[in-house]
């Protein structure tokens, strides 16, 4: 028989599927951050869950070893990995606090502090040439390259023009309406936000699309010597075309579409939008992970200060 703990944390899930709407992604991490910490405190009523448990716990997650990444193990867990722990725990009590069930109040929890995250950022100049690039390629490449080309060149511009995600990228079917000047995106945790196409995005998505001869439904699908195989690309392949064409522009430092996706932001925050307008374009669902970008424009700041504050 389930314990009463065991209970109260199927009936969190089922709330956080139902009553919250989150994905079922979500839905599967919460239970997995939670589980985690019953197995390891082994109890089973919420009166138990105390400040010594939870520092128990913590010591726990500090001392597991990291991801693997190339055959080593990190020394230990990432502080931001010990933080979902402690997020979907703090969610938790909040639910049973909701309730009035008696156990430790939420924020009793504080969060483990992170480092800065830093932010992996190309020149505007290298950007234009990263964009430019797919063109230089066509020129030099066989006639039978010039849609795979076509193809790689809307990618990068509908990146820049629309800050998307890769998987939501990925996921863009052939019925744009490029009538429009924008269309909607479902993405993460199913939220629906609006997306903008700059001129430049729509020109190259028209010409890649003129040259297509196949019916198939995906936006961007893959190509070989013998021709459009119809396959949906995956975002590996987004990756290495992205890759390619960073190398192709001469950037030596590392390009991924997230670096794009920074580029957006930091583009339109240079140009004076306000940090609310581009969380809701960014999709993020907390304004927080949208400050990060902030501190790319405090040069701009210094310079403003320099020049019209007198010393």
């Amino acid at each position: 028989m389930a314990s009463e703990l065991e209970q109260l944390k199927r009936e969190f899930l089922e709330h956080v599927e139902i009553e919250k709407g989150n994905s079922l992604k979500t839905v599967n991490n919460y239970d997995h951050y939670i589980s985690r910490f019953l197995d390891f405190a082994k109890i089973s009523d919420p009166k138990d869950i105390t400040d010594d448990k939870i520092r128990e716990f913590r010591l726990f997650l500090n001392r597991q070893p990291g991801v693997k990444v190339r055959g080593q193990s990190a020394a230990t867990l990432k502080k931001n990995t010990q933080n979902y722990y402690l997020i979907a725990l703090r969610t938790f009590l909040k639910y049973l606090m909701k309730r009035r069930i008696t156990s430790l109040p939420p924020d009793r929890i504080d969060l483990a502090k992170i480092k800065e995250r830093s932010l992996d950022l190309i020149s505007v100049e290298e950007l234009n040439r990263l964009l430019k690039a797919p063109l230089e390629n066509n020129l030099a490449s066989k006639k039978d390259d010039s849609l795979k080309n076509s193809r790689d060149k809307a990618i990068l511009e509908l990146f820049f023009s629309t800050g998307l995600r890769l998987s939501e990228l990925c996921s863009l079917n052939r019925d744009l309406d490029l009538t429009k000047d924008e269309f909607s995106i479902r993405g993460k945790g199913e939220k629906v936000r609006v997306v903008f196409l700059s001129n430049s995005a729509k020109s190259a998505i028209r010409e890649y699309l003129k040259n297509r001869k196949d019916l198939d439904e995906p936006l961007f699908i893959q190509y070989s010597r013998n021709g459009a195989k119809g396959n949906r690309l995956t975002p590996r392949s987004i990756e290495r075309i992205v890759k390619y064409y960073a190398i192709k522009a001469g950037i030596s430092k590392k390009v991924t579409p997230h670096v794009i996706r920074h580029s957006f932001a930091t583009d339109l925050l240079s140009n004076g939008a306000d940090i609310r307008s581009v969380q809701m374009m960014l999709g993020h669902a907390n304004i927080a992970t949208t400050q990060i970008y902030t501190h790319i424009t405090d040069k701009q700041l210094r310079d403003v200060h320099k020049k019209f504050h007198s010393n």
